[in-house]
């Protein structure tokens, strides 16, 4: 270890259960902290969680700073905000991941507007040159070219997509510190309600996904999209001109500015397939696309297509969905 700063990881969890990608931030972390001659640390806010502070140690951490207050069973970003800053003035780590969720798109850019630093969202690598920078790696131009992203201020902050780097292997032979901050509330001055509805989104995992597109007419047709999805066990996502619109949240995007998916079946309903929203969904396993238009671009991609209106293809599907449950059991 040297005086290179620490390599910090926020460690995102939802109601005492981590996200997985804080495994993966950690995995990448063990290599990156090697390289760079640092300590491997990680932040995690939450209620009663010192076993899940333990359990960052036994993946790589040396140190986890925990923030243990029952405000963090919520949704509530600017305490968490104002923790996080507070423990990086503090520490002064020279690197500071968090995953590229919804929670951590939404945090990591508070926190580096508050800190004055850059932040590269959504890559898909990371390296330390020779001169112990970190190296930012993510597509650009809806993935057609990797860009190589070095940040000068510190620290030097990035967001990592889901499922693109190795997980941490788990060893309870490792040791290292749990030191305990302080917790600090300030008023929050938003309500999080919504927020706390959309934090139950996770397209990245989801088996099943329903996507709506610019051939919705109004934002309350998402309740026929809805209902498809229940009847298929399936997360509900949208491509951005109905989430520019206001019609859904951003949390459901899919698509180079979104989420990143790979389902076992996508369902893109009204979707005509802009290559920013392709970049995002092209590598589920199976694509049924339902569109008007004979020539749209989603069908280049997709494995059945269905010429016609989603407002009679789709309650025809699910009468055919429900019918085949009830024949068959």
């Amino acid at each position: 270890m040297s005086d290179n700063g620490e390599l910090l990881v926020f460690v995102e969890q939802r109601e005492g259960v981590i996200n997985p990608v804080s495994y993966e931030l950690l995995g990448k972390g063990i290599e990156l902290a090697e390289k760079k001659r640092c300590a491997l640390t990680a932040v995690l806010l939450g209620n009663r969680a010192e076993n899940h502070a333990r359990e960052l140690i036994f993946h790589g951490a040396e140190k986890v700073y925990l923030f243990d207050h029952p405000l963090f069973n919520d949704c509530d970003l600017l305490n968490y905000k104002h923790n996080v800053v507070r423990l990086v003035k503090e520490v002064q780590p020279d690197i500071l991941l968090l995953g590229a969720t919804y929670w951590g798109r939404s945090l990591g850019s508070r926190v580096a507007a508050a800190l004055g630093t850059g932040l590269t969202a959504d890559c898909t690598g990371l390296e330390i040159d020779k001169h112990g920078n970190l190296v930012q790696i993510r597509p650009a131009f809806s993935g057609n070219v990797l860009a190589h992203i070095k940040t000068r201020t510190r620290p030097q902050m990035a967001t990592v997509r889901y499922k693109v780097m190795p997980r941490a292997v788990r060893d309870t032979d490792r040791k290292g510190e749990i030191i305990r901050k302080a917790v600090e509330i300030v008023p929050s001055l938003l309500s999080f309600v919504h927020h706390k509805k959309s934090a139950d989104v996770n397209l990245a995992d989801a088996e099943i996904l329903v996507s709506g597109g610019s051939g919705l007419k109004k934002a309350d047709d998402y309740s026929l999209l809805s209902e498809l999805a229940e009847v298929l066990g399936a997360a509900l996502g949208s491509s951005r001109p109905p989430v520019d619109n206001g019609w859904i949240g951003r949390e459901h995007q899919v698509g180079f500015s979104g989420t990143t998916v790979n389902p076992k079946v996508y369902i893109a309903c009204g979707i005509s397939g802009s290559p920013q929203h392709l970049a995002g969904m092209r590598s589920s396993q199976t694509i049924i696309a339902i569109n008007t238009d004979p020539s749209a671009p989603i069908f280049r991609v997709a494995d059945y297509g269905i010429v016609g209106d989603l407002y009679e293809v789709i309650p025809k599907l699910m009468k055919k969905i429900k019918e085949y449950r009830y024949e068959h059991g």
